[in-house]
Parts: structure tokens; sequence; C-alpha cells
């Protein structure tokens, strides 16, 4: 790993690491992910690693880490459970009884803050909620039922499905939608793509937003999250979107940089630019066919990653004009494009392993 001054670390201070999907995938660290991450921290980049998933305490996400060779503290993890137990101190004060419905990350995110954690609706003047594997009726009747009589409640994140090593799960969302049926009310939310989380992250790397990186894999929660925050964010293609996605990202859930796999954090980083009619990213050169059956046309071509990069702009560009819709990015033809581009990416990941 080196730093070149045209890096994409180069420019940053800080660094906002997502976990699942980015380095690792269930107990399985993510290819180059480590070794990247241990070379940022060596190189003097402060790294906390923020997770939507409020179901563990940051001591046992960082034993984890540990164990996978990334270098790093406890404080250097940050959960949503935190910062959802700041949020309830915000709302209803020091020593509060607190309703916590989530797994043990939930109840020492409230111990940490000075609050109550109880299991009971009975007294609770808050409820925080999180995702906990364990999670049933019983604890999402009890926070109904403190939510009907008043309640604050605060859920650490909305997302609708969890990775796992096993395939896609209900997430936190799944249960937060099943108290907000039963009620009527919309819970506060803290966790990506909301602010909160990276708020509470930039406290612990002590860097303003143009100093900060964020890192992800999921456009409408980490991207996002990050664009919302003023921050700017790279997206890798080792989780759960991938370039299709991209192209047909909105505004607000598309990233800064793009890269296949954390390795970019120390290498020169190609950013694309627009030629005339065109849009180039090293060699590669594409530009949009906004016709009939709009389409992506290779001016000259170039390795998958700078090919996929300027294709992206022409994409974006092409829809933001009005030239192409952006659910005909996703069909037929192009469809088949973006995929033809993934297939490109993984060989060329292989082959440089």
């Amino acid at each position: 790993m080196t730093e070149p001054e045209t890096s994409l670390l180069h420019g940053y201070q800080g660094v906002v690491c997502d976990l699942d999907g980015v380095v690792y995938r269930g107990h399985e660290p993510v290819p180059h992910a480590v070794e990247a991450l241990r070379a940022a921290v060596r190189s003097g980049r402060r790294v906390v690693y923020a997770t939507n998933n409020a179901s563990r305490t940051p001591a046992q996400v960082a034993a984890q880490l540990s164990r996978m060779g990334v270098s790093l503290a406890e404080r250097d993890v940050v959960t949503s459970a935190q910062a959802g137990a700041a949020r309830v101190r915000e709302r209803v004060g020091d020593g509060a009884r607190v309703l916590a419905v989530g797994g043990e990350g939930v109840r020492a995110a409230l111990r940490e803050e000075g609050l109550v954690a109880t299991s009971e609706a009975a007294g609770a003047v808050a409820v925080l909620q999180g995702f906990g594997a364990d999670v049933g009726w019983r604890e999402l009747a009890e926070a109904a039922y403190a939510v009907q009589a008043g309640a604050v409640w605060v859920a650490t994140n909305i997302d609708a499905t969890l990775p796992t090593d096993r395939g896609t799960a209900p997430g936190n969302g799944t249960l937060v939608a099943a108290v907000r049926s039963a009620t009527g009310v919309d819970p506060d939310v803290v966790g990506k793509p909301w602010t909160p989380l990276y708020e509470l992250s930039a406290r612990r790397l002590d860097t303003d937003a143009s100093q900060t990186l964020a890192i992800g894999d999921r456009l409408d929660t980490d991207i996002a999250g990050a664009n919302a925050a003023g921050v700017d964010a790279l997206v890798v293609l080792t989780g759960v979107h991938g370039p299709a996605d991209l192209a047909a990202a909105p505004a607000e859930w598309r990233p800064r940089y793009v890269a296949t796999d954390l390795r970019c954090l120390g290498a020169g980083y190609v950013a694309p630019q627009k030629v005339e009619d065109a849009w180039a990213c090293g060699a590669a050169m594409v530009r949009v066919d906004a016709g009939d059956a709009p389409s992506i046309q290779v001016v000259c071509d170039g390795p998958a990653e700078h090919l996929l990069r300027a294709a992206l702009e022409a994409a974006w560009e092409a829809v933001d004009r009005g030239a192409v819709a952006a659910e005909s990015l996703g069909e037929a033809g192009m469809g088949r494009w973006w995929s033809r581009v993934a297939e490109r990416l993984a060989g060329d990941a292989e082959s440089t392993d």
C-alpha cells in the first residue's frame, strides 16, 4: 500500500467505515479489507466502524474485528444503539427509565448514557428499539403499550433486511413496522440514512465533514446517510449493491467514489471526466445513446473499474437532464450491460488477488 497524492485517502484525516458487506460477510472477512484498513491506520488515519446493527456491544464487535486482524480499540466501534441512547437521553434526561427492545447492545448503550434499562412498559418514559435475534411478540407488545401510553420512541434503524451468512433475513425495520402498525406512531430514527450515527462517528474521529470519508456497500443507508451528513462517500462493490443499482440511484444515493474493494484506499484514484458528449476515466470512454432503446456505447475500452466509473457518470447525467428514465437503466440491453461489467469487475479482482 502506498499513498500518492492522487490516492483516495490523501485528502482525508478520518474514515467512517461500515461493517457488513465492507469489512466482513457473516463471520468471514471481505478479501483485502483488513489489509487496506491496517494500512490506513499505519498512514496516520483514524478509522471508526459505524454499524446500524444494534444487537451487539462495541466490545463484542471490536473483538470480532481484532480476531480478523483489524487494529482498533473498543471506542473505535460506533453503533446505532449508542446513537439511539444518546438521542433518548437528550429527549428525556439523565436517569430515565427506558424500555429496551433488542439485543445486549441496546441495554449496554442505555447504561453507558446513565439511563435505566427495563423490559416492562410500566413506568418507562421512552423506548429504544434495536435489532435482536431473540425479539418476539412479547417485547414488541411491551413497546406498543409504552408508545401508546406516550413514551418517546427511538428506533436505532429501520433496515428492512439483514445480511447473514445464510442469506438475507428480516431486519430491524420489519420489527419497527410491527410496533408502528399497532400504534400508528412513527419513531425517531437515528441510524443510517439519518445523520445521528454519522455525527456521533465524527465526534469520535474529531474531524469535520470535509476531512472525513465514509465507506459503505448500501446506497440507501451508508451512502444516503453520508450525503445527508455532508461527508464524501465511497461505495465498494463487495456487499449489497452492484453496478445496476448504482446506475439507477437517485441523486441523494450517489457516492463520490466507486471501487471494487478497499484496495482503492491507498492507490491512485482515477476520477471520470467529461469529454465533449462522452465521459472518460483513464483509457475508458463511454457515452449514453438516449434513443428509443437507450444504451451504453463504449467509445474506448479500458479496465472494468474505469469503464464503470465513466458509464455511471454518463448515465447519471442522462437521467438528470431528462434524456433517459432512471428505471430504463436496469432494463433489457442496459441491464445486461451492467451485468457484464459486474462480471468483468469480478474477474479483474480475482486476477489481482
